[in-house]
């Protein structure tokens, strides 16, 4: 049990005591709230952490890799894109722009679940793709892609790009975990770790209602300022902070206060088409004003 805050080292603290609302299993689980750096780290980790990632958990599901027609499709719209063709744009395009990377480097996706993006990534052309996960069931490997069930700290090499898409947040020491990116990256290289924060209005409004507090999977959520507190003590630069949040921080936090899980909510019945696009331009307009409840922020080593 840590009593400092995980990325600035603080000792000044608020709490805030959440419970398992994705598959309604409830449990008190006690965050801190660092009163310098605004972070949250949960205070005690269980033992067992299996039981809050089931067979359904999102991340797990099994997909269907594209056929060839799909994979020249994708590919020709990944350099449509390169060209400046910005219509061809989706958001793992972005994100590949925003990093600087080419088909050739290689990338490691960090957490990857079931490898859906590096199947994309696969698709648009890129070869040297490399997946890690704990918690998955069947390895992957071709001569080009490859997703092993490895922990985070135990990966061996190098790369020249690292991704983190929402799997940073389940770390229990972020410090740690930044000092292994700057193990992990070549001289130049870029890391992206996309996941909640805590400048999100959101979150200073409903608290332990919060949708990505996600208590008790997410250990650890940042703000952008200890991020760049993180970053900075791992020799890595922070270039770019992209807000991308959703409009599921409205819909996901109202089920919540309505006392009703995620995983058994109807949601195509649960709110009406005005109200979810209300949620998405309240989510648009918060990405804008640097006040959504996360964000896409980009390293260079």
């Amino acid at each position: 049990m840590k009593n400092y805050c995980p990325a600035c080292q603080s000792s000044d603290f608020s709490q805030v005591i959440a419970s398992e609302r994705m598959y309604g299993l409830g449990g008190e689980f006690l965050y801190r709230e660092c009163l310098r750096c605004k972070s949250l780290h949960l205070v005690q980790v269980p033992e067992d952490m299996s039981t809050f990632y089931p067979d359904n958990y999102y991340a797990f599901k099994p997909i269907k890799p594209d056929g060839f027609l799909i994979r020249w499709l994708k590919r020709a719209r990944y350099y449509g894109s390169s060209l400046g063709l910005t219509w061809m744009d989706n958001e793992y395009l972005g994100w590949l722009k925003n990093l600087g990377t080419s088909p050739e480097e290689s990338i490691a996706d960090i957490g990857c679940g079931n490898g859906n993006l590096l199947w994309q990534l696969h698709s648009c052309g890129f070869r040297n793709l490399q997946g890690f996960d704990p918690f998955i069931e069947e390895e992957v490997h071709l001569n080009s892609l490859h997703i092993e069930k490895i922990p985070f700290l135990e990966i061996k090499g190098t790369f020249d790009v690292l991704m983190f898409h929402h799997s940073f947040e389940h770390f229990q020491d972020p410090l740690r975990a930044f000092s292994k990116i700057d193990e992990l990256l070549k001289p130049g290289g870029r890391a992206l770790i996309r996941l909640p924060v805590t400048d999100g209005l959101i979150w200073q409004q409903e608290r332990e209602y919060w949708f990505q507090l996600d208590a008790p999977r997410h250990l650890f959520i940042p703000s952008v300022a200890a991020m760049k507190i993180m970053g900075e003590k791992a020799g890595l630069q922070l270039e770019k902070v992209v807000f991308d949040s959703l409009p599921n921080q409205f819909w996901g936090t109202e089920i919540y206060k309505r006392g009703q899980n995620f995983v058994d909510f109807d949601l195509e019945n649960g709110f009406t088409k005005a109200e979810m696009n209300t949620f998405a331009a309240k989510a648009a307009t918060l990405n804008q004003n640097g006040q959504g409840d996360q964000a896409a922020f980009f390293f260079k080593k």
